[in-house]
């Protein structure tokens, strides 16, 4: 019986995140200058959805206004990040 500790044989101490991205596929470098959180919610909520847009969105196209609606909607300010009250 084979015995595993959940890894996938990638090992990650020590490499920087642009190495990262290219071994494992499900990282996605958010190309955003502010609301990095925001940008990401964007990108996962194109992702589950199967959005169209998603690929412009991981390539930074045709996020800016659709980042700024979600801040107007909720009313959150994530420049600095946020919580879980925010991205509830």
């Amino acid at each position: 019986m084979t015995v595993g500790f959940g890894g996938d044989g990638i090992k990650t101490e020590g490499r920087s995140l642009d190495t990262l991205a290219h071994l494992k596929k499900c990282i996605v470098k958010v190309k955003a200058e502010t609301n990095y959180l925001a940008h990401a919610l964007v990108i996962a909520i194109a992702k589950i959805k199967n959005d169209a847009n998603y690929k412009s969105y991981r390539d930074g196209r045709k996020i800016g206004p659709i980042v700024q609606r979600l801040l107007e909607m909720t009313g959150n300010d994530l420049v600095w990040g946020g919580g879980i009250r925010e991205l509830a």
